[in-house]
């Protein structure tokens, strides 16, 4: 496919009529991830990041389908299922939106909306139902020859509605669906993604800039290029989860919260580098707050911020690990000493006298330490004051026989100390007998 700079030479060459017409021709326009693929596949998911263009391929889909040679002649297509995570985003995006199928059609071949109906119809007979992934029930009954299902990795029933739908897909030589999404790590989507019947298209939100705002590109670009969010959000990748990871990602998505209440104690983690050489691992800092109100049970751990800093000579992190007791009023800072020992305690103490310190020492591996932690995300104990993405980077490549990632998972070490401090010993000492029976 070629692009608009390419082709204004030849668009100079058209006439009025031709010209006018240009903009729903689709070939002319469409992106490498927008084309239909070859082959004899059941499912197309187009991955994209966020305006990569995926509604307007969808929507274009859906107008090859049902769209003859002329008006009023029938197409491939003349029951076509229009899927979304509710009606209102079927409509206001999928048919009524700036990419919708409204939009892309040209005058003489624009359906008609008939909201009793909740359908589009057109003139050459064809119709499209709009249907709510809410309420995969509702796909009982109706039976289609395609459909587009729009940003399906974010359906809270995703895996039901696909299954019902499938029942519904049985008219026609071949009845297809079209999936575009951003991605997110779900079953359904991965399962989609493995089965041979399945074509794949990938479009980033750069591979579409021409269309976008310099402002949004570049807001985009400086808060979220690099980070987990931005990998699946902008460049629409599929990030996919280590065998036998300890967190997951929809564990880091619950355990997502805005602001923390009133807290009862804070403590700052610390585990320092072995070195302070260029190539020396980071220092991790972690600061978590806890809240103790009513039973165990009831007790909440907050993340409040990742203060880690890499390459850094001991009394650099000293002084970030000082600077954050003073600022949040901590009750403690807790340090993991297995290589630093004396050292590391003491380079505290210069930064400064009288906070107190705890040094600890790692007697078990690092994934037998996390796994207790990983067990209060799953009884969502454990909540994120924002997000800190290499933090949750390392969380996310932890197992119970060790890290899988690069390097040492220094800022997961030192979230583990601060939670095992701060939410696994006082719930320990809680239940631990206070007397002794002889």
């Amino acid at each position: 496919m070629q692009h608009a700079q390419i082709l204004r030479p030849r668009l100079r060459s058209f006439s009025e009529n031709a010209l006018a017409a240009a903009p729903y021709f689709f070939d002319l326009w469409s992106l490498p991830h927008q084309v239909e693929p070859e082959g004899d596949w059941n499912a197309w998911v187009i991955l994209g990041g966020r305006g990569a263009g995926k509604t307007r391929a969808g929507s274009e889909w859906v107008r090859a389908q049902v769209e003859g040679a002329s008006p009023v002649d029938i197409g491939k297509a003349r029951r076509v299922a229009l899927v979304g995570a509710t009606l209102d985003q079927v409509r206001e995006v999928m048919v009524f939106g700036e990419s919708g199928i409204l939009a892309c059609s040209p005058p003489d071949r624009r359906p008609h909306w008939n909201a009793t109906r909740k359908c589009l119809e057109w003139e050459n007979g064809a119709e499209a139902f709009a249907l709510s992934a809410a309420n995969p029930e509702s796909f009982r009954g109706p039976q289609f020859d395609a459909a587009w299902l729009d940003e399906f990795a974010k359906w809270d029933k995703a895996e039901e509605a696909w299954d019902m739908l499938q029942f519904a897909l049985r008219l026609g030589e071949h009845p297809r669906a079209v999936l575009t999404t951003t991605p997110r790590t779900s079953p359904i989507l991965k399962r989609l993604l493995e089965d041979p019947t399945t074509a794949v298209s990938h479009g980033s939100t750069w591979s579409n800039a021409q269309n976008l705002s310099e402002r949004f590109l570049t807001r985009v670009e400086r808060d979220y290029l690099g980070t987990r969010r931005g990998r699946e959000e902008l460049e629409g990748l599929m990030l996919l989860e280590i065998e036998g990871a300890l967190w997951s990602y929809e564990d880091l998505d619950r355990a997502m919260v805005e602001a923390a209440p009133t807290l009862d104690r804070i403590v700052i983690a610390v585990d320092p580098p072995a070195s302070s050489s260029a190539k020396a691992d980071e220092c991790g800092v972690i600061v978590v707050g806890a809240t103790y109100q009513g039973p165990p049970e009831d007790w909440r751990a907050y993340v409040l911020e990742d203060l880690s800093i890499g390459q850094a000579r001991p009394h650099l992190w000293a002084q970030q690990v000082i600077m954050a007791y003073e600022r949040y009023e901590a009750d403690l800072i807790v340090a993991e000493v297995n290589q630093g020992g004396e050292m590391v305690e003491s380079v505290l103490r210069q930064a400064s006298l009288l906070a107190p310190v705890k040094s600890l020492r790692a007697s078990k591996g690092k994934g037998g330490r996390a796994e207790p932690i990983s067990a209060l995300y799953e009884q969502g104990r454990v909540k994120h004051v924002g997000q800190f993405d290499a933090l949750e980077e390392q969380m996310l490549q932890m197992s119970v026989v060790g890290f899988k990632g690069s390097g040492s998972p220094d800022r997961l070490d030192a979230l583990v100390w601060a939670l095992t401090e701060i939410l696994v010993e006082p719930i320990r000492d809680y239940r631990r007998p206070r007397f002794r029976v002889l």
